[in-house]
């Protein structure tokens, strides 16, 4: 009966808790530890789940765990992110365009990834996996009004560090 209920409730989540313990860890391998612990302890603490949203609780025990590795390894967060999403596509826009969208996905990337842990989860949760205020706050375990203000100041240090270099200091 858990594994039926573990099947229903963490499986289809299992390509979305990675990617969000990949901006966590910045590294692939590392993401994968942490989902399969995550997997064993949504297994363990099945019946803990109740009525409610299964995605939040799942994305918090991945958050949880990524916590509890890092208070181990202190320098676990400062992994590069090994990159998947280097290797152009082999259809699409021209040589020019898409060296133009490589170059601007590496900037955000690489914004996102400066953020602070505490911004850098938040961005991710509601811009890249989409959810909702109150899921994140549920995962992050704050309040709205401190997700709220969270993303904004994320959204700041975003907007700062992607905007236009002006020609003057190129040169």
């Amino acid at each position: 009966m858990a594994s039926r209920v573990f099947d229903d409730t963490v499986l289809p989540h299992l390509d979305a808790a990675f990617n969000y313990a990949r901006w966590l860890t910045r590294s692939d391998a590392e993401a994968e530890d942490v989902v399969q612990d995550a997997c064993v302890r949504a297994m363990r603490f099945i019946s803990s789940l109740r009525e409610g949203d299964a995605r939040a609780w799942f994305f918090t025990i991945v958050r949880n765990t990524w916590y509890t590795r890092v208070s181990r390894r202190p320098g676990a967060e400062s992994v590069v992110m090994e990159s998947a999403y280097d290797e152009p596509p082999d259809e699409g826009p021209d040589p020019e365009e898409l060296l133009l969208q490589q170059h601007t996905v590496a900037r955000v990337r690489a914004a996102i990834e400066n953020l602070p842990a505490d911004f850098r989860e938040v961005i991710v949760l509601r811009e890249i996996e989409g959810m909702s205020y109150k899921e994140i706050a549920a995962v992050v375990r704050v309040p709205i009004g401190t997700v709220m203000s969270r993303l904004a100041r994320a959204r700041e240090r975003l907007l700062a560090a992607l905007r236009p270099v002006p020609l003057e200091l190129l040169r």
